[in-house]
């Protein structure tokens, strides 16, 4: 399991991680919390390149505002 990035925002439906370094997940990639439950799959990678920010489409059931400030990672 390796981190994926922190949740800074949500925006149209999708939580907007900022990933700590260029190593970035590649889109299609499931998203994990710290419990290891499914929070969703990444569908965009933008930004800089030497810090860019991941999109995610979160499953169904998450509550996107409770995800503000979290860790989350890629299995």
């Amino acid at each position: 399991m390796r981190k994926a990035g922190s949740v800074v925002r949500t925006a149209q439906g999708l939580a907007i991680l900022r990933v700590p370094g260029e190593d970035h997940p590649d889109i299609g990639e499931m998203v994990v919390d710290e419990q290891l439950d499914t929070v969703g799959r990444i569908v965009d990678v933008f930004g800089p390149v030497e810090r860019p920010y991941l999109a995610v489409t979160p499953e169904e059931h998450r509550h996107l505002p409770m995800l503000l400030g979290d860790e989350l990672y890629v299995r």
